[in-house]
């Protein structure tokens, strides 16, 4: 793989991994940990594309209707990759000493994510060149990383609000599959209606991570102001 293409794929992690450490303002999370983190979201990469195999085998509609490709993105790839991310988070960080804010969940279900992405992305640029890397940094690479932080989200509110953990750590898994299952269908679909949302859809990935980010990050227990002791709004929009 030659070294343009091989840094094309990885700068888009390497800079959202930075920029997610650099909004864990108030304490940062410990170095070894993360880069443990993206290790598992690589690892993960192996079972999850034998088990997306398997479950693509099972479709019964034709790849190029709707219907498949609703099965495909969602039971194939959005079940699947989201399935095996939660499990590495919650195997992984649950019951870590780290784990001591309700922001940490989100950047170590970010890291997770870019690991995941960064093999990902490097044999998506491997195959189709430099044209869909470009693509991918400004798309795919962020949508991980966006769905991370939904998972992030519910999974720090989980932690720190037992009264809010069973149905939190429901939403730490479903609402990022939804969210990657509508990514990968308007992309597979290539419906031409539906392509229309792909871009407003984008916005508001974007947008709802970062008031997902602003907010946790404003409830830190470690401000001195002590705002991190408030109460946390369970859906996050």
């Amino acid at each position: 793989m030659p070294i343009t293409l091989f840094i094309l794929a990885l700068a888009p992690v390497v800079i959202i991994a930075i920029y997610i450490y650099i909004r864990d303002k108030y304490e940062h999370e410990p170095l070894g940990i993360l880069i443990t983190a993206l290790l598992v979201g690589i690892l993960i990469c192996f079972p999850v594309s034998y088990i997306e195999r398997f479950i693509s085998s099972l479709r019964q509609y034709p790849e190029s209707s709707l219907s498949g490709a609703a099965y495909t993105a969602f039971a194939v790839a959005a079940f699947t990759e989201e399935f095996f991310k939660f499990i590495a988070l919650l195997l992984l960080i649950w019951n870590n000493k780290n784990f001591n804010e309700k922001f940490d969940g989100i950047v170590y279900a970010v890291f997770i994510s870019l690991g995941f992405a960064g093999i990902e992305n490097i044999l998506y640029v491997t195959n189709y060149g430099i044209n869909t890397g470009i693509v991918r940094a400004i798309t795919a690479v962020p949508g991980h990383a966006f769905f991370g932080i939904a998972m992030g989200y519910y999974f720090g509110i989980a932690k720190f609000y037992p009264n809010k953990r069973q149905i939190s750590l429901l939403l730490a898994f479903i609402v990022p599959f939804i969210l990657h299952g509508i990514y990968d269908f308007i992309l597979m679909s290539e419906y031409e209606y539906l392509m229309l949302i792909y871009v407003p859809f984008l916005i508001f990935l974007w947008l709802l991570g970062l008031k997902q980010m602003r907010r946790l990050s404003e409830q830190s227990i470690f401000r001195n102001d002590g705002i991190g002791k408030q109460d946390t709004n369970l859906f996050g929009f």
